[in-house]
């Protein structure tokens, strides 16, 4: 009796692995997977090489893609371009050589113009790129509105995974060196399962990436982080003016803060 209901509990749990198995082939993440294995994001559009943008791009050539870049100064082209990597007169052009765009600009303005200028990666509404991806560190609602403006774009080739373009705001932390590591924090704002397409690229620029949300959630997790970053370094130097003060050296007090509760990354700006 005992072996008949052992049976019996094993085939149910069977039954259940096979129903929960049909509905992740089913799933639309499954599907960009399973795509993904066979045809994984292979050409890359970058628009932006300055002190980030530029080691971001050359962490992409290394790990393998095939990179297309842009940039309004000729000079940093030029160092690309002496690579032998491509280089491309407008985002337009970038975006019709690319199955994912990459931005890393100055402010939200010149990520606007980026996307939705005459020569914009939006331009005519109907994209090559599957996916959009900014970098920059700009405010939330501008994020929230190119989201809008790409999600009423439409696709030249679709997929079954992918009906639309999708956008991500994906800004980073770590500054120049980390992005010459490769090891950058990407903070990503979109949808789930965009993210989920984009990790292998963060990874190949970043060490670690957080899904914080809905569009603009990245760019507002930035604002936070940058927000906590300034009040810690007004407090240091408010220590050490304050210690100076009372006839405490910056280098004896600087020494102390390293080896205390006060150490902070903000004490090596």
């Amino acid at each position: 009796m005992a072996i008949f209901y052992r049976v019996r509990s094993l085939n149910y749990v069977s039954k259940c692995f096979s129903s929960i198995n049909a509905l992740y082939l089913q799933s639309p993440i499954r599907r960009f997977y399973s795509e993904q294995a066979t045809s994984p994001f292979e050409s890359i559009g970058f628009v932006g090489l300055g002190n980030m943008g530029s080691r971001m791009a050359n962490n992409l050539i290394k790990a393998g893609y095939r990179v297309a870049v842009h940039d309004i100064n000729c000079n940093a082209m030029k160092k690309f371009s002496d690579m032998g990597v491509e280089t491309k007169e407008t985002p337009l052009e970038v975006a019709e050589a690319s199955d994912v765009v990459i931005t890393m600009l100055p402010s939200s303005s010149h990520v606007y113009d980026v996307y939705t200028g005459p020569n914009g990666l939006l331009h005519g509404g109907e994209l090559r790129p599957r996916l959009l991806i900014d970098s920059s560190t700009i405010d939330p609602q501008t994020s929230r509105k190119l989201s809008l403006a790409v999600s009423n774009c439409t696709l030249k080739e679709k997929r079954d995974y992918a009906k639309k373009p999708a956008m991500l705001d994906a800004p980073v932390s770590g500054g120049v060196l980390a992005a010459e590591a490769g090891t950058l924090t990407f903070m990503v704002g979109g949808s789930e399962d965009a993210y989920l397409a984009a990790k292998s690229l963060f990874l190949s620029m970043g060490k670690n990436t957080v899904f914080c949300g809905g569009p603009g959630n990245g760019s507002a997790a930035k604002i936070c982080n940058n927000l906590a970053m300034a009040i810690s370094m007004l407090g240091v130097s408010e220590s050490l003016a304050l210690g100076q003060s009372l006839g405490i050296s910056a280098s004896t007090l600087t020494r102390v803060l390293n080896s205390s509760s006060g150490r902070c990354w903000s004490r090596y700006c």
